[in-house]
Parts: C-alpha cells; sequence; structure tokens
C-alpha cells in the first residue's frame, strides 16, 4: 500500500479508539522503505506523543516490569516506558518497532499488551493506539518468523515505494531539488534493493536523504562529492546523481523564468526534469511572499511551453500538492489547464 493510504489508515485508526473500534496496525516493508517515519508523520499529524520501543533490545522482564514483594503478595513494577495519562498524555502512539527482530520469548511478553491492551495490572490509555513494524524475512534482516499467536493480533500492511507520495514528502521537508528532479527522471531508483545480493549501500527513500545531506555538505567539495553520493546510495546510482548535478550547469535561467522573461525550454530529457523540480521549489518559496501570484503564473507559463504536455502536468501536479488550493486562484491556471485539456491532471 502506498505511504499516503497508510497514513489515512493509521489517522483513521486512531480515531477509532473513541469508539472502541482500534486495530492493532502491522507494517511490513523492506529496510529503508519509510516505515518508522510513516508513523512519525502521524503522530505529527494528530500532535500526539510516539513511545517507540524497541523489542529486540528487550528481555521478556523489561517489558512485563519487576516483581516486588508487598507483605504477603508479589506485584510488579511497571515499566516507566510504557504509556501513561500523566506522563505522556491521553492520547498517543505505542510504536513497537524492528518486532520481527525480537526473540519469541519477548514477543510472546508483548501478546496481552498487543490484543488486551495490558499487561498484568497495567492498562493501556484508552486514547492510544498500537503500530508494529518490521521487515520481512526475505530481506535480509535480522527477523524471525512471526508466530501465528502474535501475527493474529494484528492487520497486516505491506509497505510499497511510491515515488509521487516521496516527491510530496521531499518538498514539503526541504529536499534537494537536484534530488528530487533525479528521481523524477530516474523513478526506479527511488527503491532497488536485491536482498541477494546483499548491499551495504542501496537507493532507498531513507538514503535517498542521505543524499540530500552529503550535496549540502559536500557540495563545496567537487573531490568528494561522488564518492560520497556513492556511500549513501551504492556505487551506481551514486555516480549517476553526481553526473546529473554536474549536468545542471546547462539549466536554463530559473531567476529568468520566474520574473517572466524569455527562457529557452532545453532538448535534454533530464535537464527538463531538473528544471521542473527547481521550479516547483521556487513556488513554494514564493507562496508565501508578496510576489507569490506573479512568480507562479510565470512558472505555470512557462510549464505550458514543455514539448510533451506530460512534462508541463507532473510541474504543475507536484506544485498544486505542495501549495495546494493558492494554485487555483493564479489566472493563469486557466489558461495552461485549456492549454492541456486532452491530458489528465494526476492528483
Amino acid at each position: 500500500m502506498r505511504p499516503a493510504q497508510l497514513l489515512k489508515v493509521f489517522i483513521q485508526e486512531f480515531h477509532s479508539t473513541s469508539e472502541g473500534h482500534h486495530t492493532p496496525v502491522m507494517l511490513w516493508g523492506p529496510p529503508g522503505v519509510g516505515k518508522s517515519q510513516m508513523v512519525a508523520q502521524a503522530a505529527a499529524h494528530q500532535c500526539v506523543a510516539v513511545i517507540d520501543i524497541r523489542l529486540s533490545q528487550m528481555e521478556p522482564s523489561d517489558l512485563r516490569g519487576i516483581p516486588f514483594r508487598t507483605g504477603e503478595h508479589v506485584e510488579w513494577a511497571t515499566p516507566a516506558i510504557l504509556p501513561h495519562e500523566k506522563r505522556h498524555g491521553k492520547q498517543g502512539i505505542l510504536f513497537l518497532d524492528e518486532i520481527t527482530s525480537a526473540p519469541p520469548s519477548v514477543s510472546a511478553a508483548a501478546y496481552q499488551l498487543i490484543l488486551d491492551r495490558r499487561l498484568g495490572e497495567y492498562q493501556l490509555p484508552p486514547g492510544w493506539v498500537v503500530f508494529a513494524a518490521g521487515n520481512r524475512q526475505g530481506d535480509r534482516g535480522v527477523t524471525y518468523t512471526m508466530p501465528a499467536p502474535l501475527a493474529n493480533r494484528f492487520s497486516h500492511f505491506e509497505v510499497e515505494a511510491n515515488l509521487d507520495d516521496w516527491v510530496s514528502w521531499a518538498y514539503a521537508n526541504g529536499i534537494d531539488e537536484r534530488i528530487i528532479g533525479f528521481l523524477r527522471f530516474r523513478p526506479e531508483l527511488l527503491f532497488d534493493f536485491d536482498p541477494a545480493l546483499n548491499p551495504v549501500a542501496f537507493p532507498s527513500p531513507r538514503s535517498w536523504e542521505f543524499a540530500h545531506r552529503g550535496l549540502q555538505k559536500f557540495g563545496g567539495h567537487p573531490e568528494l562529492l561522488q564518492s560520497t553520493l556513492q556511500a549513501c546510495v551504492g556505487p551506481a546510482a551514486g555516480i549517476e546523481l553526481h553526473a546529473f548535478v554536474n549536468s545542471l550547469e546547462q539549466m536554463p535561467d530559473l531567476d529568468a523564468i520566474i520574473a517572466g522573461e524569455e527562457a529557452a525550454v532545453p532538448d535534454e530529457i533530464d535537464l527538463q526534469y531538473a528544471v521542473a523540480a527547481a521550479l516547483v521549489g521556487r513556488a513554494i518559496r514564493a507562496s508565501q511572499t508578496t510576489d507569490a501570484a506573479q512568480v507562479i503564473g510565470n512558472i505555470l507559463n512557462y510549464a505550458g511551453r514543455f514539448p510533451q504536455k506530460e512534462m508541463g502536468v507532473m510541474l504543475v501536479s507536484d506544485m498544486h500538492n505542495a501549495i495546494g488550493e493558492l494554485l487555483f486562484q493564479i489566472p493563469e491556471f486557466t489558461d495552461w489547464a485549456t492549454a492541456i485539456a486532452d491530458v489528465m491532471l494526476y492528483e
């Protein structure tokens, strides 16, 4: 399932707690696809805390608590890490990450917590949801087969890497537009992982964020940049990204485009993707200024000049996802939409 769809599932599960309909959710997917980040996004959307418990780093007693004697009876000291209304709030997400890496003795200790929302005398607050995530056995991670009693306590979703969803996230989080343009040009490299080869560095949504950091740190050190990018996304993808970045010297003048001046559309398809990504970034930065209408209008005029209408549609679609309804208030949008009426604008 796409990340954008899963985020809606998370939010719906969160709202369902008030009616007693919440079902614990298990996310399956290869390393680097963004499972943990999606949970963090859901928490940020709801403005609640996430308590991240790594069962792979725990012993059974760490979850159950420590026994102590009170008179003739034995009671259990509940671990402080478990959600508590006074300490953590009435609502939140209990996230059991890397659950498939936990030994069976530890995952068994979580059975009651996941299904019954309790451990002995401890009760999970009613406003808290339970999410979990783990790698599949074929992903070359440290994994155990999920026992059937544990698996039957979850609803199961498999995460797929989706470029449109990643691009929306990337613009919202300030990822370098050169990387966005490159992945629009080479979409198959968003996630390229073959567990049979057991790679150390490989392209994934997570490692492209590392490449973004590499561009910021080593952009002024050309002798180190290629090696740094390869260290993030693997040898082949790193070389391609480095060549793409170097080719951007041939890009048209972006300042001229947003000023409404004459600027040629490059013939090279990779440069067209790079220009489109860069212009979306300019639109985002202009959207909060008094020049927003003029800048976005000039970008829309330029979008209509691409030889392939689909390239302009991609640019405007990404711009709409980034700046929202403001786009429809720009007079040039009507002219652009009329000109590409035979091409559908995807969400």
